[in-house]
């Protein structure tokens, strides 16, 4: 089955303001429910839990009635086990990595987990703060074939993401400009031809 990686937050006012600076927060949220909307009824959806991004992408997973693990799949670090979101109990399955010895080290554990699950096709990168980044570089090292998709228009670190990588990996312009998300991802993705 094709398998889509997500990588999405809400930038934190009180980290970062680069990111927060240019972060939209209405468009944040719109494209990570259209993708899940595009990506739920064709191909797998896997991603680190986020506790503003799960609980959109439940929504809409629960209203399509996809829900199982080999349609989504969901990590969260054993570091953050006692603050984990309620909306996690609305999938059958998530997977719970190993906590290391700071929070950096338990984040680089889920995300050598999450982003070896997978023969991904594409990896899409929404919002987000120096996480996103990180995953952006780990995810094109580990899967230099899919397709790299950091929503520009979604501010924060996929705006800066596109900035620095445009023109050597001749990104499209329209991940700048497009909102009309779900035309959006669907064309890029190009998934209906490749359900299975």
């Amino acid at each position: 089955m094709n398998a889509v990686f997500l990588s999405a937050s809400v930038p934190d006012p009180r980290r970062d303001p680069r990111y927060h600076a240019t972060a939209d927060l209405v468009a944040i949220r719109d494209a990570v429910r259209a993708l899940a909307t595009v990506v739920l009824p064709h191909a797998a959806l896997h991603w680190g839990g986020h506790p503003a991004i799960t609980p959109l992408i439940r929504v809409v997973a629960e209203s399509m009635g996809v829900t199982g693990p080999n349609r989504i799949r969901l990590f969260q670090s054993a570091w953050f086990s006692d603050k984990l979101p309620d909306d996690n109990a609305a999938f059958q399955t998530y997977e719970l990595t190993n906590r290391g010895n700071t929070e950096e080290a338990s984040l680089e554990i889920m995300r050598f987990k999450m982003l070896d699950s997978a023969p991904f096709r594409a990896g899409v990168f929404i919002g987000g703060m120096e996480g996103v980044e990180a995953e952006f570089d780990l995810f094109r090292r580990r899967h230099p074939q899919a397709k790299l998709l950091p929503i520009a228009s979604t501010g924060g670190a996929a705006l800066h993401t596109f900035r620095d990588h445009q023109q050597a990996l001749d990104l499209p312009t329209e991940l700048l400009s497009q909102y009309a998300y779900p035309s959006l991802f669907r064309r890029l993705l190009n998934l209906s031809s490749t359900a299975g």
